[in-house]
């Protein structure tokens, strides 16, 4: 453990530091995403044709393909994100404070990547305003795809109120060391601030955590988006009780992973130690292990009851589920990843962040492929087997592929950006953190002195 004590120059050493592995990192991420709006331009003077999907039945595909799969994968990563933090804050869990705001800006990117894939999903953009927005009224009545793009909407914006509010208490403190030339986005963000807000803005900060709490198994993550999928009796790989917690458990896991490789890549780049310690990363891992735990739990109750004693219809539709590869595949990296982190628990030596990072990415690929070929089997097993002797099968297409690269581009852009505007780490995380270390370094003396008499 580092006796380094954190310092308010620690946070600001990303937004006042650039460097040249930085600006490489920035260009690939840069073509990344430019590869796939290139894609998408093909998509978008071509027609959906391009990408296989929307060819169920002669041509023995699925309409829903890739970017519903990476849709959902997401959203659960966004989700889980923002419910991390608002369990930082709800149930005092000040251990993870260095890390909460990280899994805001997590909630972010993976919304603008979630709803980046509903424009390019609906193969002309200006659909959103013609058959959405403009029938509102009616849509919203009638459409659970619909009632997805409000609930994102909804929390995309509660978010961001959630993080600017607390944003302004670490501007206006560390204003005189920010960069002058981002003054205006400071001057909007800490607008009519005054200190004597600071309680009351923590008081509305717990009650946006308590409603994001509250939201997440109701609506969210746990809610909407599982019934989107659960309320489609002629689909029965998707009609299920079970959805909604499974979604919720797979949100989790995808976001704690994600949290702790974006918190390593931090820590790694700004001598973070002593701010992300092995601590929190040892933290993490044991939350990523009860959340794989349930999701596998989870699972296996979807395939008992899927495949003993159930309708004909489900039962093909869930044995072809088990016995492919790709979900072989992702149940054993989970279960893989479970078995690590128990090991772990029972011998410490076990624990190194390099292993925290393999497995965080481990359930990452995991889930999204789970997504895949939740989405995909789904679709290809409907109640009556209509087109069961039509000849084909579905594979991602380049520019899905490509979607995927770009999205993930387009994430760690969004860090890359933020990291150079605000602190991502919560001046009150340093100032909980530097209190701690005075309080171990009294007591170190106090013993200290204990001994010498003795």
């Amino acid at each position: 453990m580092s006796t380094k004590s954190p310092t308010e120059a620690d946070i600001l050493r990303p937004v006042n530091n650039v460097s040249k592995q930085y600006f490489i990192l920035f260009g690939i991420c840069a073509l990344a995403l430019g590869a796939f709006l290139v894609g998408w331009m093909y998509q978008l003077a071509e027609g959906m044709a391009v990408t296989g999907l929307s060819d169920w039945g002669s041509g023995g595909g699925v309409t829903w393909g890739l970017y519903i799969g990476a849709f959902i994968w997401w959203v659960g990563i966004a989700h889980g994100g923002i419910i991390l933090s608002a369990a930082v804050r709800l149930l005092g869990m000040d251990r993870y404070m260095p890390v909460a705001r990280l899994a805001e800006l997590l909630t972010i990117a993976g919304l603008s990547a979630a709803g980046f894939y509903i424009l390019v999903h609906m193969g002309r953009p200006d659909r959103m305003v013609t058959s959405v927005l403009g029938h509102y009224h009616i849509t919203v009545n009638n459409s659970p795809l619909v009632w997805d793009v409000t609930v994102i909407t909804a929390y995309f914006v509660l978010t961001a109120t959630y993080l600017a509010l607390t944003l302004r208490y670490d501007i206006t403190r560390l204003r005189d060391d920010l960069p002058g030339y981002f003054s205006p986005v400071y001057n909007v963000l800490t607008l009519g601030y005054t200190e004597d807000e600071d309680e009351i803005v923590e008081r509305m900060v717990w009650w946006l955590a308590l409603a994001i709490i509250i939201m997440a198994p109701l609506l969210l993550h746990g809610g909407v988006i599982p019934w989107l999928f659960a309320v489609l009796p002629g689909m029965p790989a998707w009609f299920s009780a079970v959805q909604g917690p499974q979604f919720l458990t797979i949100a989790l896991t995808s976001a704690i992973s994600g949290v702790i490789i974006v918190a390593y890549a931090f820590r790694r780049a700004y001598d973070w130690d002593h701010i992300m310690t092995d601590d929190v990363f040892r933290g993490l891992l044991l939350w990523l292990g009860f959340f794989s735990l349930l999701f596998l739990w989870l699972q296996l109750q979807q395939n008992v009851v899927g495949l003993f004693a159930a309708p004909v219809s489900t039962e093909v539709a869930q044995e072809a589920t088990i016995t492919h590869p790709i979900y072989i595949t992702a149940m054993t990296l989970v279960f893989a990843t479970l078995a690590y982190i128990f090991a772990q628990t029972i011998r410490p030596s076990l624990f190194s962040k390099g292993r925290a990072i393999v497995a965080a990415l481990a359930v990452l690929f995991a889930t999204l492929i789970e997504k895949l070929i939740f989405v995909v089997e789904g679709f290809l097993h409907p109640e009556f087997e209509i087109y069961a002797a039509t000849p084909g099968a579905y594979f991602p297409s380049a520019i899905e592929l490509l979607s995927l690269v770009g999205t993930i581009g387009m994430v760690v852009l969004i860090f890359l950006v933020v990291s150079k505007v605000v602190p991502v780490v919560e001046l009150h995380a340093v100032e909980h953190l530097r209190g701690d270390h005075a309080h171990g370094h009294e007591e170190d003396e106090t013993t200290t002195e204990s001994e010498v008499k003795a």
